[in-house]
């Protein structure tokens, strides 16, 4: 393999400006990559979203490569060192927006899949692509949009790699069987407004609030496990007032998220977090917005395919984790495949001067080469 192919592929993808769900041209780049090997390109593009499905051979096995082209927005341009969409390499690193999240590891998986089927033209089963530009957004016509359309014309998969900066200090350090679901609520509290001066003929609800959230805040839902962290509630917000120093307002408005595991489900949230609430005596509304749903790959061959080539090719005995946000892996779980997330380092991801080490990149593209070689002996 010609390790610096990856790199110069991630160039030209940061080059393009795709702030969430703008692809700005990568998909097609990577097309432009893979064209002439025999690849059916499939867009399933959809309400502004631009989804590319790619996939070579037929029939089982079935292994998908997965990832996102789109990356947060830059923030303050000024504390850049360089364009953060131009690819700069200084002292063993490339920095640019999105070259941890996750355009390092697509440039890593389409240079990996290129060159393994140059040569295994007629390797068994199938090998696919699935690349979305609405990963970093709402997450709805990404790879939610495109797992609905697969799954409608009976798509199997049996494996699947999602390309997202598992890594903490060096590649393969960790990967990931899974990830913590993610539950939103959005509390009201109604008290009655009046002057600060005649408490007695107002009730302020944010002596009424505050205890009982704090009670929320304590609460211990479960406990951790071998595969998740104890589930954790946070307040996120508290707003109320009216803007004037003598009046008792009449409502006080809160937000919290919860992000929990396979041991606790939403419902036993949500009916605790009611009850809880209760106890403040406010009559009080409360919206849920559910985010993501918790959930653990079934172990088989493919973790044991990715521990073993991880520990040949970089040394690392692998830590098997399931912290962190959501990913798009919560959608491809669902058609019942094995699924790891195996990527770059996360420690500079949405950060100012993101950047991914040149070696990291280099060995990951020969980590997911030998895990082709490996699934399709």
């Amino acid at each position: 393999m010609t390790d610096n192919k990856a790199v110069d592929l991630l160039k030209r993808l940061v080059a393009c400006q795709s702030i969430t769900p703008n692809d700005a041209g990568c998909q097609e780049i990577i097309r432009q990559e893979l064209a002439g090997l025999g690849f059916v390109f499939e867009d399933f593009s959809a309400q502004g979203v631009t989804n590319m499905w790619a996939s070579h051979g037929s029939g089982l096995p079935h292994f998908v490569y997965s990832g996102h082209t789109d990356v947060v927005p830059v923030g303050d341009v000024s504390k850049w060192h360089n364009s953060p969409f131009t690819a700069t390499i200084s002292d063993g690193y490339i920095y640019g927006r999105g070259v941890a999240d996750m355009k390092g590891s697509l440039a890593a998986m389409s240079i990996a899949i290129k060159e393994y089927i140059q040569q295994n033209p007629k390797h068994p089963g199938t090998i696919s692509l699935l690349i979305t530009s609405d990963e970093e957004g709402p997450s709805q016509f990404g790879t939610k949009y495109v797992m609905e359309q697969l799954q409608q014309r009976n798509t199997e998969i049996t494996w699947c790699i999602v390309g997202e900066p598992s890594a903490k200090v060096t590649v393969g350090d960790t990967i990931r069987h899974g990830r913590r679901g993610s539950l939103t609520g959005n509390i009201v509290f109604y008290g009655k407004q009046g002057h600060i001066a005649y408490p007695a003929k107002a009730q302020n609800p944010i002596h009424a609030a505050l205890p009982v959230l704090a009670k929320l805040s304590a609460i211990e839902w479960d406990q951790a496990n071998a595969d998740f962290p104890a589930s954790s509630l946070q307040i996120i917000d508290i707003a109320s007032g009216v803007g004037a120093s003598n009046v008792i307002p009449a409502t006080l408005s809160a937000q919290f998220n919860i992000r929990f595991g396979t041991s606790i489900d939403e419902q036993h949230i949500k009916q605790v977090t009611a009850t809880t609430l209760a106890q403040q005596g406010l009559p009080f509304e409360i919206d849920w917005k559910e985010n993501a749903q918790p959930f653990l790959s079934r172990k088989g061959k493919l973790l044991d395919v990715v521990q073993s080539t991880i520990a040949a090719i970089t040394g690392n005995a692998p830590e098997l984790c399931t912290a962190g946000g959501t990913s798009d892996a919560r959608f491809i779980v669902k058609s019942g495949c094995e699924i790891v997330e195996l990527g770059l380092c996360n420690d500079s991801i949405h950060a100012v001067n993101e950047r991914t080490s040149v070696k990291d990149i280099e060995q990951l593209t020969t980590v997911y080469n030998n895990i082709l070689s490996k699934l399709f002996l």
